[in-house]
């Protein structure tokens, strides 16, 4: 029996695939195309992209002070970020061969790609690499979290959560204590079979 929330997330899968769509589409008009997973641009475009750099001079000099005096304090979070990398990657290859729990592609989530952009100066390259970084890590770190989640305590929360990750549709709801203990019976079937 299909429910009102199957439909709705049915619903949802349908406009991701929409939005992807028309994603796919914006690489036209951006004039480039994706070979291997690389973007390759059409020789006139990545003409143009050079021809609006800003010079790296010049990108410095109108920075505001407020932005200088902070940089290093978003730059300082590569310690941590770093550290984080190595524990949960670390964590996921130590234990999710233990718990069933299919490992999750690093490379799906970190994608650092916009340094080969030629309108960028060396600055605003590195600054891409660092975001492109730091919110894949988060991402890697969400995905690796969510699945652990979902095998250990799949439970909604009696409390409205703002941005679930994907598994969470599927827990038990808040208060089922039959669903969630027919949930882990069933797993635990499973891995004793």
């Amino acid at each position: 029996m299909t429910t009102e929330l199957d439909q709705l997330r049915s619903r949802i899968a349908e406009l991701r695939q929409g939005l992807e769509a028309g994603i796919d589409e914006r690489r036209e008009i951006w004039r480039y195309r994706l070979e291997r997973g690389r973007a390759v641009f059409e020789a006139g475009a990545r003409q143009r992209h050079r021809e609006l750099r800003e010079g790296l001079a010049g990108y410095v000099a109108r920075a505001r002070l407020s932005v200088v005096i902070t940089a290093p304090f978003i730059y300082a979070l590569i310690v941590p970020f770093a550290l984080l990398d190595l524990f949960v990657s670390v964590y996921q290859a130590v234990c999710f061969p233990v718990y069933g729990i299919q490992k999750v592609r690093r490379a799906d989530h970190i994608i650092i790609d916009r340094h080969m952009l030629a309108y960028l100066n060396g600055l605003q390259k590195l600054n891409c690499v660092y975001c492109g970084y730091a919110n894949g890590l988060i991402s890697y770190v969400r995905e690796i979290a969510g699945r652990t989640e979902a095998h250990w305590c799949p439970i909604k929360h009696a409390r409205h959560a703002s941005d679930p990750h994907p598994y969470y549709d599927g827990f038990c709801d808040f208060g089922d204590a039959e669903g969630f203990r027919a949930r882990v019976d069933s797993r635990d079937r499973r891995k004793d079979g």
